[in-house]
């Protein structure tokens, strides 16, 4: 009988050798996954929405009307359920008010929970549920609710005739009587660029991130800090140069839009590079343009994703 012999599928050193490629690749993954970072985090909010089936109301368009202030209080019975409200329980006056605009008002909102409970703030034109809110016009989310005492502001530019509804986004508040209409009319007319002044004005931005690079991104100063996101105003016809300055780490661009969504979509000439040419860090550039139509605008970083995560600010023209 001849003598068993070992057989050895592989080897100490081919074990060694396989290590070192898997290594390798998990190093060059991670060199290419984290040198992408400012593209992984760059998608625009609504993609999670149409992949969860919610339906797209489009961005608000831009102001061209009025702006109206609306003061709303989250109110509730003693017992936190049997009547939920704004402003005042049912059958008080001043009770879930209508609120009248027209297409291109500018509707401000200033929310306020005052009588416990966890409230959260939007607005939808679905006439039931709590989905399809606009863009911009949210105050804080289920997720993370204003608690008594806590306030917060948003905005609502109505695009279309017809009638919207403001609620609370807490699932199962609005059936329970948090909610009241906006009655939108057909715009009054629509606003038109008035001839150049010869006035002129020239404005500078610097792009700025914290230290994570993505956590807060934003115009010349952090969130909380003094100079965050300047309002710039002018008049319909001044001539305006902006020079944006990168400032940060990553990747960034410049331009007007009539929303802050709308990062395709720069007004006038206004674009300062672009999301396919960005600014890198310590570059600059400048773009100078005449002032259209009288309404808000916004400027912003036209790289996807960074106006949502705080890169815009509102260019208003008279």
């Amino acid at each position: 009988m001849s003598e068993t012999e070992t057989v050895y599928r592989t080897s100490p050193a081919r074990t060694g050798k396989m290590m070192i490629i898997m290594l390798g690749i998990c190093i060059v993954g991670g060199a290419i996954f984290f040198g992408m970072w400012d593209y992984w985090i760059s998608a625009p909010p609504p993609v999670a929405a149409q992949m969860s089936g919610a339906e797209d109301h489009g961005a608000p368009a831009v102001a061209t009307g009025e702006t109206i202030s609306v003061d709303l209080n989250f109110v509730q019975t003693d017992d936190g359920f049997t009547d939920l409200a704004f402003n005042a329980l049912t059958g008080e006056s001043g009770h879930n008010p209508t609120i009248n605009a027209n297409v291109g008002d500018k509707i401000m909102f200033n929310v306020e929970n005052v009588d416990g409970g966890f409230h959260a703030f939007g607005v939808t034109a679905d006439d039931e549920g709590f989905s399809g809110i606009f863009p911009g016009s949210e105050v804080a989310s289920a997720a993370s609710p204003l608690t008594t005492g806590d306030s917060g502001s948003s905005e609502f530019v109505p695009s279309e005739e017809g009638t919207y509804y403001y609620i609370c986004t807490v699932p199962g508040h609005r059936e329970l009587g948090m909610v009241g209409e906006i009655i939108v009319g057909e715009a009054e007319g629509p606003a038109e660029a008035a001839a150049p002044t010869g006035v002129s004005h020239d404005f500078n931005v610097d792009f700025v991130e914290s230290e994570d690079g993505f956590s807060d991104l934003a115009f010349n100063a952090l969130t909380g800090e003094e100079g965050h996101n300047p309002d710039f105003v002018v008049s319909s016809g001044d001539e305006v140069t902006f020079t944006a300055t990168n400032a940060g780490k990553g990747f960034h661009a410049f331009g007007i839009t009539a929303s802050p969504d709308d990062f395709s979509n720069s007004l006038w000439g206004s674009e300062i590079a672009s999301s396919a040419a960005p600014l890198k860090a310590g570059e600059s550039g400048s773009a100078t343009f005449t002032a259209g139509a009288p309404g808000t605008y916004y400027y912003i970083c036209t790289v996807p994703g960074h106006a949502s995560l705080g890169m815009q600010g509102s260019f208003i023209v008279e």
